[in-house]
């Protein structure tokens, strides 16, 4: 099959190093020339977000996905009226790609999240009491374009663009649950992982699994996953982003209608990885085991401060000397402070050992130029 790739970043290019096993094309579309997936795929430079390139890029192939939202859901519909399959379909793209659909759509299905305002680039009517969310509409991505606004007096920071005002939750953990669901209907759920986001970069540091909750907690949680497999109405692999509050009670944060960093430690933590998932569903195939085999956990390696240029990935020889431990790097040759260029899983016998092996791992590497 020839299957194209809106966004040619790392996330395609681990989905496609898990696919070249199978027997399948692979076409990616990305703005930038050296783009992850450049060199390991029929690489197409061009917008993403524009139609005509969209439409022309995925009109000769068998089926079209995405490895970022960010892009021209207008022209996947086209492409959907001449007949290519496009997972997932461009309907749920649109909705999750705008956060006041996205909002819209948990409460039209009684899915819980958190209670919210939408506001419309004015100040003037907010009803909604501090501290809240402002969430930009269009465009947030790895924590930009999400800000808190505790008091009145930070009311002059508040951004003037379409936006969702959300109650702040008191969070105890924030966890992932990453769904799939075949064209066939077929679905499958990776356990539950802990995310622990670095406060300053508000990107995901750490991520953990197995995360042992009491039988209340993971009923909630299954019962969100049913409902969103049976409400999304398309194939796809979706990652559900869940805050515990303080009093047990789980709420949405968000979804990604795609691959996601929280589900990296599946690469060698589960029976099969969010990418062979992936594949699987965008071909249409059975869906693969996703138990885990151990405590897993994943530490992203993100550019350090201060530091932009060629990358030098500072302590990487010790880390290569330790046991049930792997990097994986996204071919990105420039860091700059706070850019993802890659991610190290780490295998434990317990949480504690899972821990401490991160934490030391972290103490270890830093990614400079």
């Amino acid at each position: 099959m020839k299957i194209g790739i809106l966004g040619g970043g790392q996330l395609g290019r681990m989905l496609i190093q898990e696919a070249l096993k199978y027997d399948d094309q692979f076409y990616t579309l990305d703005p930038a020339s050296d783009a992850p997936c450049h060199n390991i795929s029929y690489f197409t430079q061009g917008n993403f977000n524009d139609f005509e390139t969209v439409l022309n890029f995925g009109k000769d192939k068998d089926v079209v996905t995405i490895e970022i939202e960010h892009v021209n859901a207008d022209a996947l519909a086209e492409l959907e009226n001449q007949g290519i399959k496009v997972v997932p379909n461009s309907k749920i793209i649109k909705t999750i790609q705008q956060k006041i659909l996205q909002k819209e759509f948990y409460q039209a299905h009684n899915i819980p999240s958190p209670e919210f305002e939408i506001m419309d680039g004015s100040s003037d009517e907010i009803k909604i009491s501090f501290p809240f969310v402002q969430k930009l509409n269009t465009g947030g991505y790895d924590g930009k374009g999400v800000q808190i606004i505790r008091t009145a007096e930070d009311l002059r920071n508040l951004w003037t663009q379409d936006s969702v005002l959300e109650k702040l939750v008191d969070i105890d953990k924030e966890l992932s649950v990453i769904v799939a669901r075949n064209e066939n209907g077929e679905t499958k759920t990776f356990p539950v992982t802990e995310m622990v986001a670095d406060p300053k970069l508000n990107l995901l540091d750490f991520n953990i699994c197995p995360v042992f909750l009491s039988e209340d907690i993971q009923k909630q949680i299954d019962s969100i996953t049913e409902k969103f497999l049976e409400v999304v109405n398309s194939p796809g692999l979706f990652a559900i982003e869940l805050f515990l509050d303080q009093e047990g009670k789980i709420w949405v944060n968000e979804t990604a209608p795609r691959l996601h960093n929280s589900g990296h430690q599946s690469q060698e933590g589960n029976a099969n990885s969010q990418f062979e998932q992936m594949y699987r569903v965008v071909k249409n195939l059975p869906l693969a085991d996703t138990d885990s085999l151990t405590y897993s956990g994943m530490l992203n390696l993100v550019g350090a401060e201060g530091f932009s240029g060629k990358v030098i990935y500072e302590g990487m020889d010790d880390v290569l000397k330790m046991p049930k431990t792997y990097v994986h790097l996204y071919g990105k040759t420039e860091t700059k402070p706070g850019r993802k260029m890659g991610h190290i899983n780490v295998l434990a016998d317990s949480k504690e050992e899972l821990m401490e092996k991160l934490v030391k791992v972290k103490e270890m590497v830093r990614v400079i130029a």
